[in-house]
């Protein structure tokens, strides 16, 4: 029996609210937060700002799914545009449902990064838990002595993304009936090229606050 787009949906939804709910619980991302504040803010200050996270921690939970939304919808977008310029059509619920099925691989980040830190960094850190990406360029180079503005480029470039791609390939081309080099040829100038201009946007942003 085929799930619906909404079934998926709603699994990644799940899946990604509760993997992270759980690393945090294995990782002890809080008690490490109050560890990496200890030097900077006093008891009280730690405390107030410990209160006033956990009083809005339901926002992440509820800006969670309308932001996974938000992205699938404008990477089925993006593909679509992609479709027009190879002379392909398909309608946007479909390409909307193969870029739902492709987001389930970014599932395997919270998985891998959390038995990595846990199993094999001893005393890692707060900023290890911020920073490190699991199978990218950023944790062959590592965080620490990388300017901030190289860190998000560094992180992007990882093997998660790039099963991404193919994953997209694979699941629009089951709809178009076309050679695996042209779907793929349809992701790369498409999705591809509107990453390459979210990667610069980052790191123009990340120059300008810095």
């Amino acid at each position: 029996m085929k799930l619906s787009t909404t079934l998926y949906f709603s699994l990644l939804t799940l899946c990604m609210l509760c993997f992270g709910i759980i690393s945090q619980g294995v990782l002890g991302t809080e008690t490490l937060l109050v560890n990496s504040l200890a030097d900077i803010y006093t008891q009280e200050q730690l405390a107030q700002t410990l209160a006033f996270q956990n009083k809005w921690q339901w926002v992440g939970y509820v800006a969670t799914p309308l932001l996974l939304l938000l992205k699938i919808s404008i990477i089925a977008l993006v593909l679509d545009a992609g479709m027009f310029f190879f002379d392909k059509q398909l309608k946007y619920k479909y390409i909307f449902s193969a870029v739902v099925k492709a987001e389930f691989v970014f599932l395997l980040v919270i998985i891998v990064k959390t038995a990595w830190l846990y199993l094999l960094v001893p005393n890692y850190t707060f900023e290890d838990v911020q920073y490190f990406y699991p199978l990218s360029a950023l944790s062959i180079v590592g965080y620490q002595g990388i300017e901030a503005w190289f860190m998000y480029p560094l992180q992007t470039l990882n093997v998660f993304e790039i099963a991404y791609w193919f994953l997209l390939a694979y699941f629009i081309g089951k709809q178009l009936k076309i050679s695996y080099g042209k779907r793929f040829a349809i992701v790369a100038s498409s999705y591809g090229v509107a990453l390459v201009i979210w990667v610069v946007g980052i790191v123009f942003l990340t120059l300008h606050v810095s």
